[in-house]
């Protein structure tokens, strides 16, 4: 249903219908989980209060976490043989829909069950599912992620806390060899978890074998009692005040002979024998490092579900503003304008609206294949599809989470003074979208490997390689294409079939045009990227070779994936349900197409893929279809279906 509004302001009415419509496409697979949360999240308490200091704010927030359990919000994360439901969408959405509400309440509760819990149900077996997670659902337990460190975040294969075996009394010893070991920036750690999940080097040898480093593994440590204190060789320290996220209790961890039994190594890809015997199913180190880190992709797909509804929420919020908001005499001096009808203003908001839109819908199926792939058992998933997978993960979560940020501040702006008061939500929402650009995978490591994958044609040989190891690999291999095509959709296949293969030479609103432009800039940056690094073969120094080629592998990568969410928003447009609201998709389509355009029309000059009349013709269609799109800004916010009460801003009731 559209919002409840004042029927004397042509600029408040929205058309139900198309909201409707609008609305089902937007919400896809899981939309009855959407509808019941937009139910529970109705309530403005659970926004946050700038007034509170860190202390109060950590503890209301662990008590709507608490709320959140007492109605079985997590059990969908784990699988049915553990106590949950095993609906990994559901969980997703779920995670994604708090994020409407206080984004501390999404980072803290995705900590505990989709990292912390994630790690203790895909790292171990059945001795750590029967004890730990009926406890860590209903947060008996509260646990943390000791991955990152104040040396080692992005690299964690290097990571310096070591977990060395004693076989003479059964325990792993984990120690914080360096200063750099130290635990960093672990949610949990300032405050409330007793528990983490230790990201550490494994080293243990066999019956007359010398201690041998087995790479990173993962340990279930204790970290505070009861009381709260630190438990014996553990110190634990306060990250304190950040740029936002007040209510997660994000500290450090230091061990010093911390001694934890065997069985507390998360053991499901390796073990230790009781005399020190190290074995694994998977042979290969790589491979088995980075089939551990593959099972807990869930955490960086609800931090880019997460990030687009701050987006969307951002968006709601200024443009509603803008609808409101007056300034300056019309010409004939009868009235003010509404700063939604400067053309500057439109161009501000409207095309970041139509992204958000287009990273919507390919979130949405990112969420659906992470569903159908961990519904299946591990043994059966095909290698190269959890490896695409993955990679449009990392991509996703880069793309979604740069336009997040940037989407806000933009709205901050756009709403003057008003959205620098912390009661109008965005100056806060600003501070705790800020990490997001950095956690579950700094941006730009994250689309170098997009690129590296893309380049490498998803080969088990080359991850893992570091620099000068990547480029010796890509420049080794034959054909000038190097990178494997992804499926060819039906839909894009048919507008391309019908479509003129000069995209110069046809309507720039023709669906096969705009997706061979898409392509067209893929390829040849693929193709360019490639024969640069081929030239490395004989190279002294490959490494440089890299680093001066890691500018045209980023921009290689990030085609990619904006060539993947235009097809995700061409195929929703196609299963849209709603006459109207696949009419009103196909502009905004269009838009984030001539925007996208617009923003990389510099390459697209110097490459000769456009002449300058259709980079003016792009320019001239950005602000017609900012016209066109202007009378229907409310219905599109609208449509995001936000809980009204968490759009509350006193700046909404009078401009």
């Amino acid at each position: 249903m559209a919002a409840e509004i004042d029927p004397t302001t042509p600029d408040q009415i929205t058309d139900t219908t198309t909201v409707d419509g609008l609305r089902a496409a937007l919400d896809g697979r899981w939309k009855d989980v959407r509808d019941e949360l937009r139910i529970a999240l109705d309530r403005a308490d659970l926004l946050p209060d700038p007034a509170l200091d860190l202390g109060p704010s950590r503890a209301k927030i662990l008590a709507e976490m608490k709320e959140l359990a007492s109605q079985n919000f997590a059990s969908a994360g784990f699988r049915t043989e553990h106590g949950g439901t095993g609906d990994v969408g559901r969980a997703i959405v779920g995670i994604e829909m708090l994020g409407y509400a206080d984004l501390s309440l999404m980072v803290k509760s995705g900590v505990q069950w989709g990292l912390f819990g994630g790690a203790v149900e895909n790292l171990g077996t059945a001795r750590h599912h029967e004890r730990y997670v009926a406890d860590l659902i209903d947060l008996k337990l509260l646990g943390s992620f000791g991955m990152t460190e104040t040396g080692h975040g992005s690299n964690v294969q290097a990571l310096e806390t070591t977990a060395t075996y004693d076989p003479n009394t059964g325990e792993f010893v984990i120690d914080s060899t360096t200063p750099l070991a130290r635990k960093d920036y672990i949610g949990g750690a300032g405050e409330h978890a007793t528990v983490s999940a230790v990201f550490a080097q494994l080293i243990t040898g066999g019956p007359g074998e010398e201690p041998t480093n087995r790479g990173v593994h993962c340990f279930f440590v204790p970290v505070r009692g009861d009381d709260g204190e630190d438990l014996p060789g553990v110190t634990t320290s306060d990250c304190g005040y950040k740029g936002g996220l007040r209510g997660v209790d994000n500290g450090r961890f230091v061990f010093n002979e911390v001694r934890i039994p065997r069985e507390n190594l998360l053991n499901r890809y390796a073990d230790v024998a009781a005399d020190g015997t190290y074995s694994s199913p998977i042979e290969s180190d790589n491979r088995r490092f980075f089939t551990m880190l593959g099972t807990l992709i869930r955490g960086r797909v609800s931090v880019g579900a997460t990030a687009g509804a701050a987006a969307r929420k951002a968006l709601a919020l200024a443009i509603r503003y803008a609808l409101v908001r007056k300034q300056f005499d019309a010409p004939d001096g009868t009235y003010e304008i509404t700063i939604l009808d400067y053309r500057a203003h439109q161009r501000k908001l409207l095309p970041l609206l139509a992204k958000s839109y287009a990273i919507a819908f390919a979130q949405n199926e990112l969420t659906a294949e992470l569903h159908d792939v961990q519904s299946l058992e591990a043994d059966t998933v095909d290698p190269h599809r959890q490896r695409l997978l993955e990679s449009w993960a990392a991509g996703l979560k880069a793309y979604g989470s740069g336009h997040a940020s940037h989407t806000i501040n933009v709205c901050r702006e756009a709403c003057g003074g008003a959205g620098y008061l912390d009661e109008n939500q965005l100056s806060i929402l600003r501070g705790d979208i800020d990490v997001f650009t950095t956690f579950e995978g700094d941006n730009t490591v994250l689309t170098q490997l997009v690129g590296k994958e893309l380049l490498g044609s998803y080969s088990d040989e080359m991850r893992g390689l570091n620099a000068a190891g990547w480029v010796r690999f890509v420049a080794g291999m034959v054909g000038d294409v190097v990178a494997e095509k992804t499926a060819v959709r039906q839909v894009v296949q048919t507008l391309l079939d019908s479509s003129d293969e000069d995209p110069d030479k046809s309507e720039l609103t023709n669906r096969g045009t705009q997706i061979r432009l898409f392509r067209n800039r893929e390829d040849h940056l693929r193709r360019t990227c490639a024969q640069r690094l081929r030239k490395a073969a004989d190279a002294d120094d490959p490494f440089t070779v890299f680093n001066n080629t890691q500018d045209h592998l980023l921009k290689a990568a990030t085609a990619h994936t904006e060539r993947l969410v235009l097809e995700s928003f061409i195929e929703a447009i196609d299963k849209c349900d709603s006459r109207s609201a696949a009419e009103l998709l196909g502009k905004v389509c269009d838009l984030f197409v001539y925007s996208a355009l617009e923003a990389d029309l510099s390459w697209f000059l110097m490459h000769r893929h456009v002449s300058v009349e259709r980079a003016k013709a792009i320019r001239r269609g950005v602000n017609d279809l900012c016209e066109q799109l202007r009378p229907h800004a409310r219905t599109l916010v609208d449509a995001f279906g936000i809980p009204e009460a968490l759009l509350t801003a006193p700046m909404l009731e009078h401009g």
